[in-house]
């Protein structure tokens, strides 16, 4: 009895020395994002378009954080991480469910 305790306990403390690395390099990543928020005009004219682009995050690319429409400005307001998608391919994805887009900044 005492034995299979003492394998028990053997194997637990083998698994954590494994798990907990790997945790803290997950953790690491996460704090090394470059998040960046860049504001977009586009050609929205209505809610429907608003709930097409919502619906349609995915397209826009990995790494998008957060995504706002505010359909009577026509802008949308994307934060992602910049390590992992840029305007390129921000604006390809917006292209790619019909909704044309340009830095609100240029």
């Amino acid at each position: 009895m005492k034995r299979k305790n003492l394998f028990v306990l053997t194997m637990l403390f083998a698994a954590l020395t494994v798990v907990l690395p790997v945790q803290a390099q997950k953790t690491k990543a996460r704090q090394q994002k470059q998040l960046v928020t860049v504001v977009y005009q586009t050609d929205i004219h209505c809610d429907g378009c608003a709930r097409k682009i919502m619906n349609n995050v995915p397209a826009l690319g990995r790494g998008v954080e957060d995504v706002r429409v505010d359909v009577p400005t026509k802008q949308v307001t994307v934060t992602y991480d910049a390590q992992k998608t840029g305007d390129d391919k921000i604006i390809a994805g917006l292209k790619s469910i019909a909704v044309n887009a340009v830095r609100a900044d240029k």
